[in-house]
């Protein structure tokens, strides 16, 4: 026996259980870049070349001040004038070049996080869903994805580029006066020493904010839905979600304060010391022009520099530093996400599922949703290939989790599903899941048209084959009725129609679909009787060659069965035909009467 992976799905997605979360590793993030190194290498040479030509301003100015105005030559001042102009336009060019391969880096990245996170969701189990917020999930793919590239293209350009410059602008200074240079960078060390402490509060806090706006997306999501906004208004809860909106809002407002106040005193002593620094600058500088040590154009160059390309960029690093250890709650989250396992567990030797027949066997399978409450206790049972299978038995007694074993939506604790005599676990996925088809009673449309909703079981379906599913589901001449037929747009989850039409509308897709096993979870349940007897007919020609699982509370399948589970706390309490059932006076002759009774009557 195979022990269930499905336990671990249930119990690792409890929305109750802590998270453990793990610190980002530098090497991870700096993966993200690999696949473009090259744009990142060019980027790297504008920001060094347009680095190096902003130093050619400063010395320009010194010789305008130290040669050309003393010895009043206009041609000198016309010369390093216009030296200044050409070096301006070159470095503008290269810095369009160097925003056009920032950008594509930028995008690019987070297209790649963005899919690489869609992509692994689309690969986690059930048991996550139902687990987690639907606004959590929608922040992570789209605001958490956002602030990475806020980081990618603003802060590591930042990063790079004031780098470059203060390490460009220092070796010029040392190389032109060592002594200025020097007195230059006493301020330095005070604009740096309290980064630790004011980067580490930021990170706390930003964690804390960007989990409060997962409570907000959740909520927008729940409350401005369909399914939603019909809830409170059948309710008259209008002024109760607006005092809960207004509650989480002002919990976020005080984070944000918070984080907007965290380091304002070092970042308003930063903005000081950029005024301190040249003044020390005029200070030495003035005592060694006084003492014919130095001209006075090297001392306005060189405040020039400090506070154009030293204390200006310090400063920027300063605010990115902060940026930085904020951004790691960020990535932190997205790596979160995609570090958590999906269900694709199988093992190496996982065979291509081909040509099934459809034998559906359940051997002695237990699974719960938790650790603390079986759903399913010892359920053995046998389905042949082409027949029709009714489960039958009073709500949440594990009919619809039998069907969602079947798929591997779970994975029993105990006990084995098979389909063929292969065990589910045994093959892959894509394979297991290709031959199935499942009508539930929730349809799902996407806000598209019919015919692209139709198209999403078959991709190249033909508009003749998309005619046949639906008249054999009974809804083609209802679609004829529609201005634009099959391109008719059905609106948010297809509430633009009716529940018969989108059951109609399910049936035919996965008639499309054409699968070996069927699954009907009261696909007929939104039915009115005319229409569900329509759909019967059709149903009858659909399920022949077919293994069929059918859930339903209508008489008129089940009596038509070749053979009825009657399920009962997570147990199959009786099984056989309609007749031997009814004949043997158990509990389905039980439910018969009492649950049957008035269908069968309104029947006949």
């Amino acid at each position: 026996m195979m022990s269930g992976h499905g336990l671990m799905w249930s119990s690792m997605y409890s929305p109750d259980k802590p998270k453990v979360r793990k610190k980002v590793e530098w090497r991870r993030i700096g993966a993200l870049f690999r696949p473009y190194w090259r744009q990142q290498a060019l980027v790297f040479g504008c920001i060094l070349i347009a680095s190096v030509l902003g130093l050619v301003p400063g010395l320009m100015t010194a010789d305008i001040i130290d040669r050309a105005i003393p010895h009043r030559s206009f041609h000198e001042i016309g010369i390093d004038v216009g030296i200044i102009l050409v070096t301006a336009l070159v470095s503008m060019a290269f810095g369009v070049v160097q925003g056009y391969l920032n950008s594509l880096v930028g995008e690019g990245i987070m297209r790649d996080i963005r899919t690489s996170l869609v992509a692994h969701l689309h690969r986690m189990p059930l048991s996550f869903f139902t687990g987690t917020k639907t606004g959590e999930i929608m922040n992570r793919v789209s605001s958490d994805v956002d602030n990475v590239d806020n980081v990618v293209t603003g802060t590591l350009t930042t990063i790079i580029t004031n780098v470059v410059m203060i390490l460009t602008t220092v070796v010029a200074m040392f190389v032109w006066n060592w002594r200025l240079a020097l007195i230059s960078l006493i301020v330095v060390p005070f604009m740096i020493l309290p980064l630790g402490p004011v980067g580490r509060r930021m990170y706390e806090i930003r964690k804390k904010t960007r989990e409060q706006r997962d409570t907000i997306e959740s909520i927008t999501q729940e409350t401005l839905s369909i399914s939603g906004i019909t809830l409170i208004k059948s309710f008259a809860r209008e002024a109760y979600e607006r005092s809960r909106f207004y509650d989480v809002g002002t919990r976020l407002m005080g984070l944000e304060i918070r984080l907007a106040m965290v380091g304002r005193w070092f970042l308003a002593s930063v903005t000081a010391m950029v005024i301190v620094g040249p003044a020390i600058v005029w200070l030495g500088g003035g005592w060694l022009a006084v003492q014919s040590m130095l001209d006075v154009g090297v001392i306005v160059a060189f405040v020039g520099y400090i506070q154009g390309r030293l204390y200006g960029p310090a400063a920027a690093l300063v605010g990115v530093q902060v940026q930085i250890v904020s951004a790691l709650a960020v990535f932190e989250r997205i790596f979160e996400y995609l570090d958590m396992k999906t269900e694709q567990y199988v093992p190496e030797s996982a065979v291509e599922l081909a040509g099934i027949q459809g034998d559906v066997e359940f051997d002695r399978v237990t699974f719960g949703y938790s650790d603390d409450r079986e759903i399913l206790k010892d359920v053995s049972f046998r389905i042949a290939h082409g027949q029709i299978a009714a489960f039958v038995g009073p709500s949440g007694a594990g009919k619809s989790t039998i069907t969602q074993l079947v798929p591997r939506f779970y994975d029993p604790q105990s006990g084995r599903v098979l389909i063929d005599g292969h065990d589910v676990r045994t093959v892959t996925l894509e394979s297991l899941r290709r031959d199935i088809g499942i009508v539930t009673q929730e349809t799902y449309l996407f806000h598209d048209t019919i015919a692209s909703n139709l198209r999403y079981a078959k991709p190249d379906a033909t508009a003749e084959e998309l005619v046949a599913a639906c008249k054999a589901a009974n809804i083609h001449a209802f679609i004829e009725t529609l201005p634009e037929k099959y391109e008719t747009v059905v609106g948010e989850r297809g509430h633009k129609l009716s529940g018969g039409e989108r059951q109609r509308l399910a049936i035919a897709r996965v008639l499309l679909k054409n699968p070996c096993i069927l699954i009907l979870d009261e696909a007929t349940s939104a039915l009115d009787s005319h229409n569900e007897a329509a759909i019967q007919e059709a149903l009858e020609v659909v399920m022949q060659n077919r293994t069929s699982l059918v859930i339903a509370h209508r008489l008129s399948t089940i009596v038509n069965a070749d053979v009825i589970f009657v399920v009962e706390e997570g147990r199959i309490v009786e099984s056989g035909s309609h007749a031997v059932l009814l004949a043997r006076n158990g509990p389905y002759a039980r439910l018969y009467r009492t649950q049957f009774r008035d269908a069968a009557a309104g029947a006949s």
